[in-house]
């Protein structure tokens, strides 16, 4: 049975919280949360979310994007006015994706629900600034899960950065049913990148156990057991730079020229 929109006057939005810290949630999407009769997003996340009289929350396990995509769309094409649940940013790795998905092979009617995305701080911007700036060049994000493509384009699209000498920021490095990637991967890069090239493992950041280090690329082969799936690793590019600070942690950052000169970053806009 066709399931129509045209007479609901529901919606969806789709909300990044960003990676933990409440002060780095958007006014834009705390006013969505705010707005929202129900919340669907995976268990851990909706946790993050106050619970509040007449709002329900629909949790679901982490490998069923689908499937909580279309959950959503069912109840925002009865009425309801529906929050999907990322962490960090929706748009990157996360649901905004899944909900695309499922509503170009669902119902035509669903294509009548107003749907808006609310970004989010992701995980790779909030470790870049807690490092410093070593995003300020190029850079690139690769997904290290296979659950969704073969490990063999995982590895393509990583010889492919490493080649063009990207800094690399790696989601997902990590888990119990696949702890042999992270290393399988820095092991590659460790081919094409100098051993003293800075990698930094930040893990929950904005969280109260956020943890970030910095290693060089030839420690970080051996230091990537210590990672998890809140891990976010960025690896340096060859122009990456370290800012000695004494017994403090370095300050990371990658210029935004590329020249053979660390001061030479006078090159385009500021």
């Amino acid at each position: 049975m066709q399931e129509s929109a045209g007479a609901a006057t529901g919606s969806l939005t789709i909300i990044g919280l960003g990676p933990g810290t409440p002060e780095w949630l958007t006014p834009a999407a705390q006013a969505a949360l705010d707005a929202a009769s129900d919340l669907v997003g995976y268990g851990p996340y909706l946790d993050r979310v106050p619970a509040r009289e007449g709002r329900v929350k629909h949790a679901t396990d982490n490998r069923v994007e689908i499937e909580r995509a279309t959950h959503a769309l069912r109840l925002a094409a009865e009425g309801r006015q529906v929050a999907v649940v990322s962490g960090g940013d929706p748009g990157v790795f996360a649901m905004a994706a899944a909900v695309f998905e499922a509503l170009e092979a669902g119902e035509p009617g669903w294509r009548a629900i107003p749907i808006t995305v609310e970004p989010g701080i992701t995980a790779m911007l909030a470790a870049a600034a807690r490092a410093g700036a070593p995003l300020g060049g190029d850079f690139c994000a690769i997904s290290l899960s296979d659950n969704l493509k073969p490990w063999e384009v995982v590895t393509a699209r990583l010889e492919a950065a490493l080649a063009a000498d990207f800094v690399i920021c790696l989601y997902n490095p990590i888990s119990k049913a696949r702890p042999w990637q992270l290393g399988a991967a820095l092991e590659l890069a460790a081919r094409h990148r100098e051993g003293r090239t800075p990698v930094l493992f930040a893990r929950a950041v904005g969280r109260p156990d956020e943890n970030l280090r910095v290693l060089a690329l030839s420690e970080a082969v051996a230091a990537a057991g210590t990672a998890d799936m809140a891990t976010l690793v960025i690896i340096g590019a060859s122009g990456t730079r370290l800012i000695a600070r004494g017994k403090e942690r370095p300050y990371v950052y990658t210029p935004r020229s590329v020249t053979k000169s660390p001061w030479a970053t006078s090159q385009g806009r500021t």
